[in-house]
């Protein structure tokens, strides 16, 4: 009696074991594609933020070109406007000048 129940116990256990077998096998499984699976998410959120950060990048270096062209513009239209206005103060120089010589020569001719 005492065999019959050892050997209904191994039994139980052998069952148990090989259903617990077979339930760690697809846990296992289970675990090997979430693994995998995980692995491919990080892969494309890798290359995602890659993408983004060149985006990102070449915004950044078009932004800078884009201000390095105003500057560059602005400081034309500056050199410019200083130009024009020395020419325009040489030629008002130039104005007072003949004025005066004009006014030299007039008095002159009145003294004759």
């Amino acid at each position: 009696m005492a065999v019959t129940a050892k050997q209904a116990q191994l039994k139980k256990i052998r069952a148990t074991t090989l259903a617990n077998d077979a339930q760690s096998a697809e846990r296992q499984a289970a675990r090997v594609e979430t693994a995998a699976a995980r692995k491919i998410r990080t892969a494309e959120q890798k290359q995602a933020n890659r993408v983004a950060a060149e985006l990102r990048d070449a915004q950044h270096a078009a932004e800078k070109a884009r201000q390095a062209h105003a500057v560059t513009e602005e400081n034309a239209r500056k050199d410019a406007e200083c130009v024009a206005q020395v020419k325009a103060d040489a030629a008002l120089k130039q104005e007072q000048k003949a004025a005066r010589d004009s006014k030299y020569a007039a008095r002159k001719a009145r003294q004759k």
